[in-house]
């Protein structure tokens, strides 16, 4: 292992829907804006070939590849956590696959309070906090704050809880019939809420949450905000949502094309909205887009 690594990446890989090709991509962008290199740890289902240089394969333990935890719930992604899975000699940012790096992750690792702290997005308007804290402890775990894990900032060595909880907890109610275990980010938001903080909007967003809803006034109205403009020309991370907005296909989207998700939020493909971020977005999958036709071509 890379004992000058400050920190690994983590990235998460089950099935056919995401391609070697795609998951090196993602690593060369993300060493290519780090100021010290990462060492790169993949979670999978099977031995991968072709896999850049350097990359640690780690195979999901045979409970986390259950057929329900591979749907739309995610529960498989809680593998990371298992103690053994990740080295746990170094803070770790998990990314999910379609995310779109524009600068230098380690800058995530000053989120981290203490070696326990795990930051994701935040998702619902309840926040991460002493709030979120407070309704936790005192509703018995009914009511707190829910977050995202399309990133997730966290020390491996203090989370090994989350995957040995959920696997307690799925014993016990004879499957996923507990709410906190519908998904895995609300899992992990639940059982780690004392630790938990938000990955702050002027540093990473998810896609659909910062550049969709319904309302085209409203999409125009933020897009010509200065302030807005200003932000996510600093963003770090933009997460896609895999399946309705794929970076393959908002490559070939011509300017001004409106999609609507099946949550009924709208994205506008345009400059005029989307500031840098359309630009940003469209080098990132090109250049993915043009190493994929060299290597057909050879």
């Amino acid at each position: 292992m890379d004992s000058q690594a400050e920190y690994q990446l983590v990235l998460v890989l089950w099935g056919t829907k995401y391609g070697i090709d795609e998951v090196n991509h993602l690593i060369r962008i993300v060493k290519s804006q780090s100021r010290t290199e990462p060492r790169v740890v993949l979670v999978t289902d099977r031995t991968r070939e072709g896999l850049q240089a350097g990359v640690i394969q780690r195979h999901f333990p045979e409970f986390f590849l259950k057929p329900e935890f591979k749907g739309p719930g995610c529960q498989a992604k809680l593998a990371m956590f298992e103690d053994g899975v990740l080295p746990d000699d170094l803070p770790s940012i998990y990314l999910d696959l379609d995310s779109v790096v524009m600068g230098d992750l380690q800058q995530f690792l000053a989120l981290q309070y203490t070696p326990q702290t795990i930051a994701i997005f935040q998702s619902a308007l309840l926040p991460f906090g002493p709030l979120g804290r407070f309704l936790h402890k005192h509703t018995k775990g009914r009511r707190y704050a829910r977050g995202n894990s399309s990133m997730i900032v966290f020390h491996p060595h203090e989370c090994h809880f989350i995957a040995s909880r959920f696997r307690a907890l799925y014993d016990e109610h004879d499957g996923l019939n507990f709410r906190p275990m519908i998904a895995d980010e609300r899992f992990i938001s639940w059982i780690a809420q004392p630790h938990m903080r938000t990955i702050p909007r002027t540093m990473a967003v998810k896609f659909p949450t910062e550049f969709m809803v319904p309302w085209r006034w409203l999409i125009h109205l933020r897009g010509a905000l200065p302030w807005n403009r200003r932000r996510w020309a600093n963003l770090l991370v933009v997460t896609l949502p895999g399946a309705e907005v794929k970076g393959e296909e908002l490559l070939h989207l011509p300017e001004g094309a409106e999609v609507v998700d099946r949550k009924g939020r709208r994205l506008i493909w345009s400059d005029g909205v989307l500031g840098p971020i359309r630009g940003k977005i469209i080098e990132q999958y090109q250049t993915l887009e043009d190493s994929l036709k060299a290597k057909d071509k050879t």
